[in-house]
């Protein structure tokens, strides 16, 4: 398995798309970007920014309500149980 590209090159490929207005690919953004910060801050620092991405992240579960169709298509929808 090859190593995730770096913030800076994930940031440049969003911005080169116009993907930058997504927010779980902003997410995915302030993950990475983390994920290379971890090392420099410590454990506490570092445990409050997860905690807060994941409370983003848990938040933008909202955005997606009513959604679905209009971003990934005609056929996509919640599945009867």
């Amino acid at each position: 398995m090859g190593s995730s590209p770096s913030s800076e090159d994930l940031a440049r490929y969003l911005e080169q798309k116009g993907a930058l207005t997504k927010p779980w690919l902003l997410m995915q953004l302030r993950l990475s970007k983390l994920k290379e910060e971890k090392e420099a801050m410590g454990q506490d620092e570092y445990i409050l920014r997860v905690q807060d991405a994941h409370a983003d992240l848990m938040r933008m579960g909202e955005f997606w309500r009513g959604q679905e169709r209009e971003t990934f298509g005609a056929s996509a929808g919640p599945t009867a149980l």
